[in-house]
């Protein structure tokens, strides 16, 4: 009987955990031994941190354990929570780094590239020191817990300028994660104001900033506009064809030449392939993306599929685009991937990926949202429903499906968390006051 074949996998967002899961399932006894390498060791659904920011559903409800999940099936696979630093695939091998800065090599026969994207920024003055982006669990419990630390700050601060810098919060994208995130914070905010007698909500201020001349591209023009009227509407400030050229000490400067200060500056303006691609002998395209083709398989190395937000993956149904980075295709690309990775090591023919669009759904807040499926344009409470439960029937697990159900009964019975865990930003903030007195 011949070994295993040593299947390494880097990344594990949505193509990584869900290409491991049906690996693990359809793989026969001792063909693979799987390794999944990622330095979180859960993964991340994305389009429910707005909710989680704003308290409507747990924070951990976001997130699903590698190691758990794959484990629960017969063969498991090993999980490495580390960073994948190279791939040297001329030498079949990766190297990571563990948390404590220490580095090994590990060995593959086939390789499956899913790390995924990072944020997309600009050489802006101060957005380094003094914006947060919205990609994590952990920026989106940060938000949450500076949106509010806001509120208490401007109602005890006796300055003006003070208590207009807490209750000024900007977003940066007017992409989905740019508008369900202002639109789920803002409807928290709006409600936390009945807990603080001295704010109204005309005080708070909520800038969205916009390059182009739309939001929500995806869901087509009428319903961008929609979307645009809605925000407007609760007091948003929609600035379109506009862009941030500076936020030095949280003194926003938008090119239309409005500047003021913000205490809360919140950057979602895109994402690129992750820098770690640039560290591999494997070939990309000129945004710095994996080439594959439409079986999945990165062009001129064998042995490797890519998959996700990091590879130019062709779109089969509009000749000459490529598959948009978004996670209804790379759910299905994973499955692809892992049936045809399975089918390169039995000799059997590969598959194509070919998925025609679905359509696209956005939150904009309780009760309002916009979708676009199948043709079909829908606006307000029913698209917001169908926003709902779309995501519901994607969440990984059924036990992330049951925290995520009963925190919107918990929130529709008892209303939405609005409690700031301060403390998680500085955890040893306690102590150390302690070990001063």
């Amino acid at each position: 009987m011949s070994a295993p074949s040593r299947v390494l996998v880097v990344g594990g967002g949505y193509v990584g955990l869900n290409a491991s899961l049906r690996l693990l399932q359809r793989a026969r006894p001792g063909e693979i031994e799987l390794t999944v390498v990622d330095p979180r060791g859960y993964m991340t659904y994305h389009p429910f941190l707005p909710e989680a920011a704003a308290g409507s559903i747990d924070a951990r409800n976001v997130v699903v354990s590698l190691r758990r999940t794959l484990s629960d099936h017969r063969a498991g696979a090993e999980v490495v929570a580390a960073d994948v630093v190279s791939v040297t695939h001329a030498e079949r091998t990766a190297r990571v780094r563990a948390a404590d800065g220490t580095e090994r090599d590990l060995s593959y026969d086939l390789l499956v590239m899913a790390p995924g994207s990072v944020s997309r920024t600009l050489p802006i003055p101060g957005l380094a020191e003094h914006a947060i982006g919205f990609k994590t669990v952990e920026e989106a419990v940060h938000l949450r817990n500076r949106v509010l630390a806001g509120l208490d700050l401007a109602e005890g601060a006796t300055d003006e300028g003070v208590r207009r810098k807490a209750l000024t919060f900007v977003f940066v994208g007017g992409g989905y994660a740019g508008i369900e995130a202002i639109a789920e914070i803002e409807d928290m905010a709006r409600y936390a104001l009945r807990f603080h007698r001295s704010l109204k909500p005309g005080d708070l201020r909520f800038v969205l900033v916009e390059a182009t001349d739309r939001i929500l591209p995806e869901v087509g023009a009428n319903l961008g506009r929609y979307a645009v009227d809605v925000l407007r509407r609760r007091g948003i400030d929609v600035s379109l064809s506009t862009t941030m050229i500076s936020c030095v000490d949280g003194d926003v400067v938008l090119s239309d030449g409005r500047q003021f200060a913000a205490g809360t500056i919140v950057w979602t303006a895109g994402v690129k392939a992750h820098p770690v691609l640039e560290a591999t002998d494997l070939p990309l395209d000129d945004r710095r993306r994996l080439r594959v083709g439409a079986d999945l398989r990165v062009e001129g190395a064998d042995g490797v599929f890519g998959a996700g937000d990091s590879c130019a993956v062709p779109d089969l149904t509009n000749p000459g685009s490529f598959c948009a980075p978004n996670a209804q295709h790379a759910v299905r690309q994973a499955k692809v991937l892992a049936d045809n990775l399975l089918a390169s090591l039995r000799g059997t023919a590969l598959g194509e990926y070919r998925h025609s669009y679905v359509g696209s759904v956005a939150s904009l807040g309780l009760h309002q949202g916009v979708a676009q499926v199948y043709g079909l344009r829908v606006r307000g409470y029913p698209a917001w429903l169908v926003h709902r439960l779309y995501h519901l029937s994607k969440v990984p697990t059924r036990g992330r499906k049951a925290g995520v159900l009963l925190g919107w009964v918990q929130a529709a019975l008892f209303h939405r968390e609005a409690i700031s865990l301060g403390a998680m930003s500085n955890p040893f903030g306690e102590f150390e006051r302690a070990a001063r007195s």
